[in-house]
This record gives structure tokens, C-alpha cells and sequence, in this order.
């Protein structure tokens, strides 16, 4: 099996949270690999500007998730390890990236999003992001 530690951003912009849909439909949240040289608080800021077009800024640790898949390129197991950083969007603009395989995006209000996310993990994460990012806000 191969193992990936990865990095993404749970970010927010006023009270929407940022979503992706993939080629595959799916609606996920940007995140992606951490380089050699990159640490993981980088990585997520970089896949957010990279797969969104967004500009933002980590507040806090948002959690971790771990999934499992079968690479039908690498003929193997793929284990993905993923530290999530709760973000502050600069604004509200965002241009999902055709080149990375995103096709929709935006932000969306917590219930749009719950209604969207493809992933039960994804749904959590961001339901107790959104729990410490108001927090933070008072």
C-alpha cells in the first residue's frame, strides 16, 4: 500500500464554507499532497489557492481523516492521511480550477453544504470546523 500525507483547507468566508465539485461529481474539499520542502499548514494554503483560486489564511487545526482507495494507475492501495486546517477566506471570490479536474464550485451556506458534500468524513469535519470557526469569531 502506498501512504500519502496530505494537507487541506476547511475554509470559510462569512458564514459559507468553500466546496469543490471534482470530474467525478463528487463534492470534496481542496487538499493535495505535501511536497518535499513544504510543511502541512503550506500545502493547504497552496492546494486552496491552487484548486479554488482562493486566497486565505490558516487559523487553527481543523482535524485529520484517512481514507483508503484502489489507484487503477499505480496498480495498488493508496492510503490517504489528511491534516485539515480551519481557514479565513480573504473574500469571497473563488474559480475552480479546470486544469486540477474541478468543474463547480463556490461557496455555500453550512446547510447547502451539508446538502452537497459527497463524504460522511467531509460532513463532519466541516460541521465541527464551522463549530470552532464561530467560536473563534465572538
Amino acid at each position: 500500500m502506498l501512504f500519502r500525507s496530505c494537507a487541506g483547507g476547511v475554509v470559510f468566508y462569512e458564514n459559507t464554507v468553500l466546496l469543490l465539485q471534482n470530474e467525478k461529481k463528487e463534492w470534496v474539499l481542496p487538499k493535495g499532497i505535501i511536497r518535499t520542502g513544504m510543511t502541512a499548514p503550506e500545502t493547504a494554503v497552496a492546494r486552496v489557492k491552487t484548486e479554488a483560486g482562493v486566497t486565505a489564511e490558516v487559523l487553527s487545526i481543523a482535524g485529520h481523516t484517512t481514507y483508503e482507495f484502489y489507484s487503477a494507475t499505480r496498480q495498488r492501495p493508496v492510503c490517504n492521511d489528511i491534516a485539515w486546517y480551519l481557514m479565513k477566506a480573504a473574500n469571497g471570490d473563488s474559480a475552480p480550477n479546470r486544469l486540477e479536474g474541478f468543474v463547480d464550485g463556490g461557496y455555500y451556506t453550512i446547510p447547502q453544504a451539508m446538502e452537497r458534500i459527497t463524504y460522511s468524513q467531509d460532513r463532519a469535519l466541516v460541521r465541527s470546523a464551522w463549530a470552532r470557526y464561530t467560536g473563534l469569531k465572538k
